[in-house]
């Protein structure tokens, strides 16, 4: 039951067992956790069960994919269905092209699409067809944006401010161990207008593409500035830089057009996965025909066995049918659940004494430990108490409550107002429980 101590017998003894044969006892190092891992039996709506009988209200999602909430009836059908008629072709299909066709309609700088499998593959494809297209080597990113676990894009996404170089003009710093030099890759700080400008100018001429999160979810949940994206979007016109929106978190979940639509900001390119197929593994490819053209010539390559996989690609139409055709009654309640949710986080903080900023767009935001009245960027991330919001994850999942461990919050259509008021009284006392100043 939510906000009663839980019990782990059978977790300690599966992770006991999975050390010995998975590396490290997980299969994803955003699972390690400091003690036992969460071993789910089953999940419903708003809900996870896990393997000792404990409950919890669930605002990880599968990492923001569950949009409609576990297991929507919608999706179940759908994926049943498609089980029992084949699983895997290596052949087009009917569905790929209406699920194609929805997504062009829906995101508005979507001209042509390719489907992958898993988000990784799709940035990683944004950023090979952006230097095939332009012909130029260099990728321009941001410090503590993510954009897969690949060689080439894991850089700078959460570095130690020891190695990260100065603020106008950071270093590429690898991601883990064995990663070969950052060639060709140009680090920029976000949210600086000014900053990206000077770096455009210093490599003129050979910067592919400028990538991003337009809304920064894997640091925070970061907005931009009033005013950026459009000097970001300019600076990349008179350069001749391609745009690329990163948006495996933000796409269909913000909008039905993604953060493309909720900041009216037209990319060259986008990448889509987790909330568009409700928690089956699909991502895609998306930009202006043109640009997309290059793939269709032959000139860049790009393929898969399970690309349009036929499962993952019902899941996605019955999703994206749902997103597009409830539309205000899903993002009514996305973002009246997560507003009515930030609010109640936030009086539970000042009522218990504690310096919390809580931030972000409503259906996925970011609780941070600062006294600092914004967080706006990367370092002032990495400013705020981390080891503290670790222990504040820890309390909440003793008490039946799962948020993501560096503090994000994602929430479903499947939340309730019971549930966001059990949340509130479940976060007051877990930062009551927490050993603070």
């Amino acid at each position: 039951m939510v906000g009663m101590t839980r019990t782990l017998d059978v977790s300690r003894d599966l992770y006991t067992t999975a050390r010995r044969y998975i590396a490290g006892g997980v299969s994803s190092d955003a699972r390690r956790t400091a003690g036992v891992p969460l071993y789910v039996d089953r999940a419903s709506g708003s809900r996870l069960w896990d393997v000792d009988g404990n409950v919890y209200i669930d605002y990880v999602l599968g990492q923001g994919p569950a949009l409609l909430g576990h297991c929507p009836p919608a999706v179940v059908e759908a994926v049943t269905a498609q089980v029992a008629r084949g699983i895997v072709y290596s052949a087009q299909h009917a569905a790929e092209a209406r699920v194609a066709e929805r997504l062009c309609a829906m995101v508005p700088a979507a001209e042509r699409v390719r489907f992958n499998t898993v988000g990784s593959e799709a940035a990683h494809a944004s950023w090979r067809l952006a230097r095939g297209y332009t012909g130029r080597p260099k990728i321009l990113k941001f410090e503590g944006h993510y954009h897969g676990w690949l060689d080439p894009v894991l850089y700078s996404v959460h570095p130690s401010l020891d190695d990260a170089g100065p603020q106008d003009h950071p270093r590429a710093v690898p991601g883990t161990a064995g990663q070969p030099p950052a060639a060709d890759l140009v680090i920029c700080p976000w949210n600086d207008a000014e900053a990206l400008a000077g770096l455009m100018d210093e490599h003129a001429g050979q910067i592919a593409a400028v990538v991003m999160e337009p809304v920064l979810c894997n640091t925070g949940a970061i907005e931009p500035d009033p005013g950026y994206l459009k000097a970001v979007r300019e600076l990349c016109d008179r350069h001749g830089s391609l745009l690329i929106f990163d948006e495996i978190i933000t796409g269909f979940r913000l909008a039905p057009g993604g953060a493309q639509e909720y900041l009216g900001i037209d990319p060259d390119l986008s990448v889509f996965g987790k909330a568009m197929a409700g928690g089956m593994q699909v991502s895609a490819l998306a930009g202006r025909a043109p640009v997309m053209d290059a793939i269709s010539s032959g000139k860049v390559a790009h393929a898969g066995t399970f690309n349009s996989q036929p499962v993952g690609i019902a899941a996605a139409e019955a999703t994206l049918r749902i997103l597009d055709e409830q539309r205000e009654e899903v993002y009514g309640t996305l973002y009246a659940r997560g507003r009515q949710l930030m609010a109640g986080l936030r009086e539970a903080a000042a009522k218990v004494g504690v310096p919390m900023l809580v931030d972000g767009p409503g259906p996925v935001f970011q609780t941070y430990f600062t006294d600092a009245p914004a967080v706006r960027d990367y370092r002032d991330f990495a400013a705020t108490d981390r080891a503290m919001m670790a222990r504040l994850h820890a309390a909440l999942l003793d008490r039946g409550v799962n948020m993501v461990p560096r503090g994000l919050w994602f929430l479903s259509t499947a939340h309730t107002e019971a549930d966001v008021a059990a949340t509130v009284g479940v976060f007051e006392d877990a930062l009551r429980s927490l050993p603070l100043g």
